[in-house]
Order: structure tokens, then C-alpha cells, then sequence
């Protein structure tokens, strides 16, 4: 965009304030008089953010100075642009990105949850072809590639398994995956021993790289959500990856202990200053497949089809029904906090429509209908809040670029929910701390050095709110409903969203992670 349609768009399209000078301009756009936050849990102070091209130049007292553009933010806090480390970006979600843009996020990595292809460059290349409105990098997914060379049965992998599984990772960490993300609670990735994914990933420590993970919440730990993550920072320590507990929550039975498996993350010996790292979103419910934590794994071993078949063997039958009803007791506290996304509600309404008294039935009869997702309630908010709190937690929202009518509300309100509930209203966190969750942290958990930040050569991804107004208005009924207070947009130096609105251009770009020296 060249400074003269930058212009027109700004005062014509936006009807920004416009500030000139007779003196030819130093840079390419300012933003005036703004509470800048830096990303790095520094504290506060005002000033101005000089932008030329695509980079910060400057920040402080620039009134000696001009810009082509300069936009008044004088009562608004400039903050570095989120970035969401745990993406479920749609393709076709990405040109646009008005869920994420709308909420200040800049950046998502995707392929989160071990999902997502094994060949990298290939998926990069053709979401850059459809053009992005934000940045994208990705992981390289542990259940895709177990998948791809071990399949959907549950079998130990030969050696030659093993090898050909640590070439693909090889390969995506050289394609710039920014590290490896794995679903151990997901078929296939569920089938893998503590011990092979650890013999997997072990040849990757030099990388310094992390394992993010959702943790395996399994019958034999009656259901530990604690166990699950412990596990994830046993496999990062002795593999010499950096533990990532992903989209952290203390499930079922367990609510109320948060401290303990912050406790034990604190003290995991890895690279990262803290120890073990995480990431968790602000609501007390999930997303998920119907089937993917209720029917037991060993139902779903290979695929659908065969699933299906089990389904109409009356023992096998009677054997799913029990072990679903013990998943939903103690992960989601019953089948009560089972809601239907497709058909919008609840399992219980389903179960009446149904005339039936079983919910494990119910479960059953719904799959064989169709595969459908769900909303699962787990959590205790005073968990939410000491996980938020925990000094190597990120802010991220286990959503991401979407066009879908049927979601969590976590892909249009995270990040604003954060800001107005739980730093202007609950005050449970500071303003400094959270932007710090939202863009510095995740930067540094996934190595990502020239983003996150505002500082002169940084990239100039930054999000501008109202700190007064910042708030979500999505639910779980209305997931769509757009927050408000997120006034400006900017990727890579472009105006991306403002005052309300897209400004439809695609301005983002693929992000690709170095491989280390």
C-alpha cells in the first residue's frame, strides 16, 4: 500500500484524525499521545510509536518529529498485537480474520493439538496464496505424523516406525515449525507410550523448541486431568523439549487444585526461565468432538467406519455405554455439562427427544447419526484465575480465524474478556500483566524474537483498545456476537481493523521459525 492510498483509506474509508505538517514527513504513520504497553511487563507510560514500512523506528516524545499518517490515541493503550500460540484457524477464516483481528490478534500458530499435515510447506504455501490477514506459523503435529506412518490401530511402532516418524518432525522444525504439538488424549496420538513419544522427540532437544500438548486424561488415572499433565512435563524434561500444558484446566473431580500442577511445572528443570510453560483461555467450558473424550479409545481404533461396527455389537455396545457415562462423569461433572453445538442444545434436551435414560445411549444414537462437536463444562473459576495468574501462563484462546456460525465463543471474545473482566472488573490481573500474557510471553515461550514487543525494529503488529470500554459480548448461545473496545488493528505497519471493521486487506504474512545455529 503506497503512503497516498494509505492516506485516502484512513481519512475517507476510516475517518481517522489526520495530523499535517508543511515539513516533508520523517515516517510513514505515528500513533499520538497513547498509554503504550510494551509487552514486556514493564510499566506504563505515554508517548508516541513511529512506523516506516513494516517496522517500529520509534517510541517515546516524537512531537519534534512528523509521520505521513498520524492517528490521536490519546486515552487508548497501544499494546505489541496478541499472539495466539494455540490455534484452530480455519483456511478459510484467514483472508479475513475479523474474529481475531476484532479481539487485537496479529499472529496465530496453528496445528495445534498434534493435528494439522505433515508437509509444512505445502499447507504454508497455499494458505499464503489465499492471502492472510494475519500472520500464520504453525507446529508440527505428533498425531498427524503418528497417524501418517503408524496409522489408526492401536500398535507399537518398529524402529523403522520410530525413525521414519522423527524424519517427519526433522522435516517440519526445518520448514519452521515453531515446535512440536501433540494430542496424547486424541486418537492416534493417545495410542503412544509416554516412552515413545519421549524416543521421538529426543533427537530434537538442541532446537529448544517446546512440546505443546493436551494432556491424556485416561480411564486408568480415573480421569486425571493432573496426571495428564504431568505427563506432558515428564515427556518435555526427559526429551529436552519445554513442556507447553495446553489450553490448561483442572478437570471433574479435580477442581481446586491448580496449585498442584502449578506447583510441579514450577519446578520442571527446562530452558525456559520458570520452568514448564502454558497456555489457558478464559472460560470454564471447552470444545471438542462428541466423540473425541467420551467414546473410550479403544472404540475408535480405526477410524469412523469400524467404530460404527462396534456401535452394533450388543456386548461391545453395553461396554462403550458404561465407560462414556464414567468420561462424562468425571471429566464434565455429568452429562449435564455435555451442550450440543449442530443442534444447539443440551444433551439432556437430546436425551428427552430421545425418550431415553442413558446418556451413554443417547451419545451412541447422536454418532450414528452424524460426528458433531460439543461444548464441555469442566472448570472452577478460582482455577482459571491462579492458572492465569502463574508467571509462564499465556493468554491464548485454543481457537482462531474462523467464519463458522456454529463455535465457542472463545473466537470472538478471549481476548477482551480478559481485558474487561479480569483486569478493569475482577482486577485479577494487572493491565501490564495481561498484554504481557497476550503478546511478550507467548513471543518468548515459542522463540519468536522480532514480534510481541514494541521497541524501535520490531515488527509493527499492535493492538490499540479502550481500556475503559475493552469487554466480550459472545456466548455460548450467541458465539458470534463481536467484542467491543479494540479500536485499531495493525499488521506488519497496515491498518487491518478499525474504529469497528475490517478494512479488508491482507497484510499478514507466514511465519517461519529459524533453526538453531
Amino acid at each position: 500500500m503506497t503512503k497516498l492510498s494509505m492516506r485516502v483509506l484512513i481519512a475517507s474509508a476510516l475517518a481517522l484524525t489526520l495530523f499535517t505538517c508543511s515539513e516533508p514527513a520523517r515516517y510513514d504513520l505515528m500513533l499520538r499521545g497513547g498509554t503504550i504497553i510494551d509487552g514486556s511487563n514493564s510499566p506504563s507510560f505515554i508517548g508516541d510509536v513511529a512506523i516506516t514500512g513494516d517496522r517500529i523506528v520509534a517510541v517515546g516524545d516524537l512531537t519534534a518529529t512528523s509521520a505521513s499518517v498520524e492517528l490521536d490515541v490519546s486515552g487508548l493503550v497501544v499494546a505489541p498485537g496478541f499472539i495466539n500460540i494455540h490455534s484452530h484457524a480455519e483456511a478459510g477464516g484467514l483472508p479475513t480474520a475479523v474474529n481475531m483481528l476484532s479481539q487485537g490478534v496479529t499472529s496465530e500458530i496453528i496445528n495445534a493439538d498434534g493435528a494439522g499435515p505433515v508437509d509444512l510447506p505445502v499447507q504454508l504455501s497455499s494458505l499464503e496464496g489465499g492471502g492472510l490477514a494475519v500472520n500464520v506459523g504453525a507446529m508440527i503435529g505428533f498425531n498427524s505424523v503418528w497417524g501418517e506412518v503408524v496409522g489408526l490401530e492401536e500398535v507399537r511402532p518398529s524402529s523403522n516406525q520410530i525413525q521414519a516418524m522423527q524424519g517427519l518432525i526433522q522435516q517440519g522444525l526445518e520448514s519452521g515449525a515453531w515446535g512440536v504439538s501433540a494430542g496424547l488424549d486424541y486418537v492416534p496420538g493417545y495410542y503412544a507410550t509416554t516412552d515413545e513419544v519421549i524416543q521421538i522427540l529426543s533427537p530434537f532437544a538442541r532446537w529448544n523448541t517446546v512440546f505443546a500438548n493436551h494432556d491424556r486424561v485416561t480411564p486408568e488415572s480415573n480421569f486425571s486431568s493432573i496426571a495428564g499433565m504431568s505427563e506432558t512435563l515428564a515427556i518435555g524434561e526427559a526429551a529436552g523439549l519445554i513442556p507447553l500444558v495446553t489450553h490448561m484446566k483442572l478437570q471433574g473431580w479435580e477442581q481446586g487444585r491448580a496449585s498442584t500442577i502449578l506447583g510441579r511445572m514450577s519446578e520442571t528443570p527446562t530452558s525456559f526461565t520458570g520452568g514448564a510453560t502454558a497456555d489457558v483461555y478464559p472460560y470454564l467450558a471447552g470444545q471438542t468432538g462428541l466423540q473425541s473424550l467420551i467414546i473410550p479409545s479403544w472404540a475408535q481404533a480405526g477410524g469412523r467406519d469400524t467404530m460404527l461396527a462396534r456401535f452394533r455389537d450388543p456386548a461391545l455396545r453395553a461396554q462403550i455405554i458404561t465407560e462414556a457415562e464414567q468420561a462424562m462423569q468425571l471429566r464434565f461433572g455429568g452429562h449435564q455439562g455435555v451442550y450440543l453445538m449442530q443442534s444447539q442444545r443440551e444433551l439432556t434436551v437430546a436425551m428427552e427427544e430421545l425418550e431415553l435414560d442413558s446418556p451413554g445411549e443417547a451419545v451412541i444414537q447422536l454418532l450414528e447419526e452424524s460426528g458433531q462437536g460439543i461444548i464441555a463444562r469442566f472448570g472452577l473459576e478460582e482455577d482459571l484465575v491462579e492458572i492465569m495468574q502463574h508467571p509462564t501462563a499465556s493468554i491464548a484462546c485454543d481457537c482462531g480465524a474462523s467464519t463458522s456460525e456454529r463455535t465457542h465463543p472463545r473466537y470472538w471474545g478471549s481476548y477482551p474478556k480478559v481485558l474487561g473482566e479480569y483486569v478493569r472488573e475482577k482486577q485479577q490481573l494487572s493491565l501490564e500483566n495481561a498484554i504481557y500474557k497476550m503478546s511478550g510471553l507467548p513471543a518468548k515461550t515459542i522463540g519468536m524474537s522480532d514480534r510481541g514487543v514494541i521497541r524501535p525494529g520490531m515488527l509493527a503488529d499492535l493492538a490499540v483498545f479502550d481500556p475503559e470500554t475493552v469487554i466480550d459480548y459472545a456466548t455460548y448461545d450467541n458465539p458470534t456476537l463481536k467484542s467491543d473496545g479494540i479500536i485499531h488493528t495493525l499488521v506488519n505497519g497496515q491498518i487491518a481493523w478499525s474504529n469497528g471493521a475490517a478494512t479488508n486487506i491482507q497484510p499478514g504474512r507466514i511465519l517461519r521459525r529459524r533453526p538453531p545455529p
